[in-house]
């Protein structure tokens, strides 16, 4: 049994909300600056040039890469060998986003019930989603999550006599209605199966594959293809001003589900589809 104190999960966690709204992953860099070069018109070309500068210059500055720095979304994998020693896990994931907003000067956007609407002035409570794995190791990934894309997110509880075709004519149904508002280019993650809730999280989860990896089953990988040109088709374009890239990524995770139903969520990501990890 290794043990793990909960200062150690506190400070991880501060640093990564910091980390995460600073500065973008390589595989997102990346297809920010290839989508420029696929487009064709000067209009959504500039205009993923601008973006492109603008995670430069946020690295450059140390600020953050958008000014909403989103609620912060935690998935913590836990090795069933751990023992977190020192106070609970959700105190220390809560006093670490805490820290990292207000030592980061991330702005603070959550309130403390959904209709009185007071900010809680530290960016917590986060969404913290618990896993146990093998192993004698933490891993904490941060998703900061900003409103403008989360906010376009669908979900569909579909029969099981829909199919393929379906779920790719719903994914680019939810990218047409995002519109601008998603800031696309878009990241869309996709959860396919389980039940309600968990077809929510799985494309949550979704979000934080890198963008360069594929679904390793191949008739998913196929779909994941298909519905990304599917929705570029759509002319939707750079933030909302056509051209060919409105959509970076299309990323999909199934879970096994009930004989009588098929959910199906596709949670939407802006341009800055944000994440980072550390495993401890």
């Amino acid at each position: 049994m290794r043990e793990i104190h909960v200062s150690l999960i506190e400070q991880s966690v501060c640093d990564l909300c910091i980390e995460a709204n600073r500065y973008l992953t390589d595989d997102v860099k990346n297809a920010v600056c290839n989508a420029e070069k696929q487009e064709v018109n000067p209009l959504p070309k500039e205009i993923m040039r601008d973006l492109a500068e603008n995670f430069k210059a946020a690295e450059k500055l140390g600020l953050p890469v958008c000014q909403d720095t989103g609620m912060a979304v935690v998935f913590a994998e836990i090795g069933q060998d751990v023992h977190i020693t020192g106070g609970l896990l959700s105190d220390a994931v809560n006093k670490g986003v805490a820290r990292g907003y207000t030592e980061g000067l991330l702005r603070c956007s959550v309130v403390s019930d959904p209709l009185r609407r007071k900010n809680t002035d530290d960016n917590t409570p986060a969404v913290l989603h618990i896993n146990l794995v093998a192993g004698k190791s933490i891993k904490l990934t941060v998703a900061p999550k900003g409103f403008g894309s989360e906010n376009m997110s669908r979900l569909k509880m579909f029969t099981p006599a829909a199919g393929y075709d379906d779920i790719i004519g719903f994914i680019c149904e939810t990218a047409e209605l995002a519109g601008s508002n998603a800031c696309p280019p878009m990241v869309l993650g996709v959860g396919v199966g389980g039940d309600f809730e968990l077809c929510a999280i799985l494309a949550k989860r979704a979000l934080c594959r890198p963008l360069d990896e594929a679904n390793p089953d191949p008739y998913y990988s196929r779909m994941e293809a298909e519905a990304l040109e599917a929705v570029n088709a759509l002319n939707v374009g750079p933030q909302g001003f056509g051209g060919r890239s409105t959509a970076l990524k299309v990323a999909i995770e199934t879970y096994p589900t009930h004989i009588a139903g098929l959910p199906v969520a596709v949670n939407v990501g802006c341009h800055v589809t944000r994440h980072a990890s550390k495993i401890l």
